[in-house]
């Protein structure tokens, strides 16, 4: 998370500002990466994961492969003189290194429920989450001053000479050794004895196959995920280009980079507690709180003009963001059999990552920049895009509200015939 904070949140900006991309173009470098990750991650790794019950190993060889190729293609974007060109070749080059990066993703989600009983699985996303923040929060930092270079030089410093693809590189391969010498391999061979027999008889029980209602909940629930996280997404690409434009806040990189903080802050807090609002209230009600917490950051940063309050929508955006991973990832769990963990934690990724950035390219970003061609005020165009964006997430919670409804009344129906 210390890589993806130095260099996700500056990249978009990068872009924009520098190479000169339209607002659609620049969506695309989590558009196109996030839809072939999905699409690996579904009809590869996932299976490959289910028939070596390998996870170990595939968190590391996606590691090693994304350390080698972004490393290539900072050489092969620094040669380019054109530079819109050069930011194509960005995306493309990202696009590739994602087919295998997904890899590690397919295979930490895996590890994860093999690793844990399924009482503990929310309390241990929410720690490793929280581990997560700080790291970022670290990169974020020390990117608002890469970026131009500590001020001495120009924005978009840090990329145009490569030291914030190198940083990224160097904590890709330092991240590998903890993987390798402190990790188990995990899969099905992986066993462990849990105390509780209740636990014993849970674990005992998860070779079984999804019977017919659970694969209905299980797919409208992806597609309410889905939604809910086209919502999220459709605004991760443009929210630091809105930040950073002179109509509106006129952000600096530092700036900048106190109010991404403040998000990560946010996940490390809010970290700490996802497992104990699990246990107490449930995966469903922590992630209607969730997704209210998001609409909420949504709403805020398309209508507020102080600063303040962007620091606010910034902190409801970090809490969302782990509540809804643990509460969503606890609610499949339950769900999966371990034989099929990898296929269908690969569905469940794609409700993630193939929501990342594709209502950017296919709905925000055209419109902000339909919007500026006819005169709109960038500012304006751009917060019409949080508008539409808190849209798409409400339907998706409209549609994870129906599910529990119907949810509800199945079970009362089932008690009143027992």
């Amino acid at each position: 998370m210390f890589r993806r904070g130095i260099f996700y949140t500056y990249l978009s900006i990068y872009l924009r500002n520098y190479l000169g991309l339209s607002v659609t173009a620049t969506t695309l470098f989590v558009t196109i990466p996030m839809l072939f990750s999905a699409i690996f991650q579904t009809f590869i790794w996932g299976r490959l994961s289910d028939r070596l019950q390998k996870r170990r190993t595939l968190i590391i060889a996606g590691e090693i492969f994304a350390g080698i190729l972004i490393l290539s293609l900072y050489i092969l974007h620094a040669f380019q003189t054109n530079l819109v060109l050069a930011g194509y070749i960005i995306i493309g080059g990202l696009t590739i290194t994602e087919i295998f990066w997904s890899m590690s993703n397919i295979g930490w989600t895996a590890l994860l429920s093999d690793l844990y009983p399924q009482k503990e699985r929310s309390t241990i996303l929410g720690r490793i989450t929280t581990l997560s923040g700080v790291g970022r929060m670290i990169g974020v930092f020390f990117g608002g001053y890469l970026y131009n270079g500590f001020g001495k030089f120009y924005k978009g410093w840090g990329f145009r000479e490569g030291s914030m693809f190198y940083i990224t590189v160097i904590f890709i391969f330092i991240s590998i050794i903890p993987m390798r010498f402190l990790v188990p391999e995990g899969g099905i061979n992986y066993k462990q004895t849990f105390s509780d027999p209740k636990l014993n008889q849970q674990e005992s029980n998860s070779s079984r196959s999804l019977s017919s209602k659970e694969k209905k909940i299980f797919t409208t629930f992806l597609i309410s995920l889905l939604l809910i996280n086209l919502g999220r997404n459709s605004i991760f690409a443009i929210f630091s280009q809105f930040l950073v434009l002179e109509s509106g806040f006129n952000c600096s990189s530092q700036l900048l980079s106190y109010i991404m903080n403040t998000q990560s802050l946010a996940v490390v807090l809010t970290g700490f507690m996802a497992g104990i609002l699990s246990k107490k209230f449930g995966d469903s009600l922590t992630l209607i709180m969730a997704t209210l917490m998001l609409i909420g950051f949504m709403l805020i940063t398309a209508f507020t003009t102080q600063v303040v309050l962007i620091f606010v929508g910034s902190f409801l955006w970090g809490s969302s963001y782990v509540l809804l991973s643990t509460a969503s990832y606890g609610y499949v769990a339950k769900l999966i059999p371990e034989t099929k963990r990898g296929k269908l934690f690969a569905y469940y990724n794609m409700a993630f990552f193939l929501s990342s950035g594709l209502a950017g390219t296919i709905i925000t970003g055209p419109l902000v920049d339909r919007l500026i061609s006819e005169g709109t005020l960038e500012v304006e165009a751009y917060r019409l895009a949080f508008v539409i964006g808190t849209i798409i997430s409400t339907i998706g919670f409209g549609v994870f509200l129906g599910l529990e409804i119907w949810r509800g009344k199945k079970n009362e129906t089932k008690n009143w015939h027992h």
